[in-house]
């Protein structure tokens, strides 16, 4: 279980096709991994991967043909920046959601329109997770929590400030972007 507060953003240094599921070889940045090990958990643009070696400067991560097809990861190429987080624990503060790392589908970045200092994004979701998407909701982009200001249909704006944009991969999204999509658990049940 996360939070959708993101901790550090990394970037994919390898991936390693290992049949129909690759090996993800992830530089974790600032993320602090002293209290990681092996068969944890950290949530990679919104994925819930295990981590299965620690390389010093990250972590090793397979990614099942479940999760290839499933998420944005097929579109990953070395040199990506991502999201991270490490699971929660009991004693976290929870400033997001609950997000569990299980991504639903990939959306697409429709827009990005400067609104003062801060970014506003349209998203188009597949149109089956359109009846999720709640105005004043949550929902989890690439890992990050956060709340959905308006909904059309399967599209829904995201207003994103600055702090957000600096301390996450969004200040790079541009129209195009494939991005995880995790639903709120709160309006899928």
């Amino acid at each position: 279980m996360f939070t959708g507060i993101i901790e550090a953003v990394g970037t994919i240094r390898a991936l390693a096709v290992k049949g129909q599921d690759i090996s993800v070889t992830v530089d974790s940045g600032s993320l602090d991994l002293s209290d990681v090990k092996l068969g944890d958990s950290i949530a990679t643009n919104g994925v819930c991967l295990t981590v299965v070696a620690l390389t010093g400067k990250g972590y090793v991560a397979d990614v099942s043909l479940e999760t290839l097809n499933r998420t944005a990861f097929k579109d990953y190429q070395p040199g990506q920046l991502v999201n991270l987080e490490k699971a929660m624990l009991p004693t976290t503060r929870f400033g997001g959601h609950m997000v569990s790392g299980h991504v639903d589908d990939v959306g697409e970045i429709i827009s990005r329109t400067q609104i003062g200092r801060a970014i506003e994004f349209w998203v188009k979701a597949p149109d089956h997770l359109a009846k999720y998407m709640a105005e004043k909701g949550s929902v989890s982009i690439d890992g990050i929590s956060l709340t959905v200001n308006a909904v059309r249909g399967a599209e829904f704006k995201l207003t994103i400030v600055p702090h957000t944009a600096g301390e996450t991969t969004m200040d790079g999204f541009k129209p195009g972007r494939r991005v995880n999509l995790e639903v709120d658990v709160i309006s899928r049940y």
